[in-house]
């Protein structure tokens, strides 16, 4: 216990007295009725020490509020779901598993969907239990489909959901969880013989490498997903794969005309057809406007003073329910204005990114802003 609770804790930068202050909050918007701070401090100190088990009803409440599992939580290594015991409670699952209709499946993506919007405007910490229920459903059913025309739409499902929680994860500061759930993505776009979720989860995996500190690995596994069956790949996703490699590029250091040459190739590759998403791949959002303002972000990691156009022509034309990716593009013009010495106005920004990192629960952004912050 002493391990989880106080990871978590500090993963978020709060102090005990902080945590507190979060609990009561989170018990007064449900209604629900906690212990007085004067307790809680002495729960917090105990739970963390091991001298007392978090009970469920308090459970409950930290798992959403820090965006970490039950067994994370407790700090317990999550063990497997227990097998099915003889062989009639077998075939019923391999039965219902076999039966699943086109509109169960549509149901997972439903689910996923919903999902997706939820965190981009919310976070992702608030949604860790209804996340782990939805892939366990999923994966439940894989595991007793037999025939791969039963197994391959579950996958399917299945590794867009995986990659979606694995991004959320990461964003959470639950770094294992994100890589453990990144695989499991690959696995199951190998089951669904499906290229484009498979190079999608390699490229959004490097970012976990880059963010441990091993760009130049990061760098070799993005281009590694490019080179993964290309030819079935949709033109947006290899655009998408071209516009991550230059931002990790960007990223490395050293490798500025790496990064400028994919950045025009994430140009010329995005199909101009006014849409954000392909039919056969939801998992990515990337249009023109995405793209400008993912060029923003390479051009001011670069240190290019264009990068302020792109920047400011994206914070106008942003989609408001992408609150998480706002905080990042704060955080972009707050480079960029550092790199100017126009510091009363990267201080403005930085002001911003802060405000919606701290509304989404990013871990991520949290650490992104700390780190200007020294700058300042």
């Amino acid at each position: 216990m002493a391990t989880g609770l106080r990871a978590a804790r500090m993963a978020r930068g709060w102090s005990q007295d902080r945590l507190i202050y979060e609990m009561q909050r989170f018990a007064e918007r449900r209604l629900l009725d906690i212990a007085s701070a004067a307790s809680l401090k002495t729960y917090v100190s105990e739970w963390e020490n091991g001298r007392r088990t978090v009970s469920d009803r308090y459970a409950g409440i930290l798992r959403p509020l820090l965006g970490v599992t039950d067994a994370e939580l407790r700090g317990e290594v999550e063990s497997p779901p227990p097998q099915a015991d003889g062989y009639g409670d077998l075939l019923s699952r391999i039965d219902s598993a076999g039966s699943l209709s086109e509109s169960m499946v549509q149901s997972f993506y439903d689910q996923t969907e919903l999902l997706r919007t939820m965190d981009r405007q919310m976070g992702a910490t608030g949604l860790i239990d209804q996340m782990n229920g939805h892939l366990a459903a999923m994966e439940d059913a894989l595991t007793f489909a037999v025939l791969p025309g039963t197994r391959r739409p579950i996958a399917t499902a299945l590794a867009g959901a995986s990659t979606l929680a694995a991004w959320q994860a990461l964003d959470a500061g639950a770094v294992e969880r994100a890589w453990r759930r990144y695989e499991l993505a690959k696995k199951a776009a190998q089951d669904a013989e499906s290229p484009l979720y498979l190079a999608h989860a390699m490229g959004e995996q490097a970012y976990v490498l880059a963010d441990a500190g091993r760009p130049q690995l990061a760098v070799e596994l993005v281009r590694t997903a490019q080179q993964t069956q290309p030819e079935q790949q949709s033109p947006r996703l290899r655009a998408w794969l071209a516009a991550a490699e230059a931002e990790l590029c960007a990223a490395a250091g050293g490798m500025e005309s790496d990064a400028r040459a994919a950045m025009d190739r994430a140009t010329a590759l995005l199909p101009d057809d006014g849409e954000s998403r392909d039919p056969d791949m939801l998992s990515i959002f990337l249009n023109t406007g995405h793209l400008a303002r993912w060029r923003g972000n390479v051009l001011a990691k670069l240190g290019d003073g264009s990068a302020m156009d792109e920047l400011y022509a994206s914070l106008d034309s942003a989609d408001p329910s992408f609150v998480r990716a706002r905080s990042g593009l704060h955080c972009d013009l707050t480079q960029a204005h550092l790199a100017r010495n126009e510091l009363d106005e990267a201080r403005t920004h930085l002001q911003q990114a802060r405000l919606l990192a701290n509304r989404t629960g990013s871990v991520r952004y949290r650490r992104r802003v700390e780190l200007l912050t020294g700058r300042l």
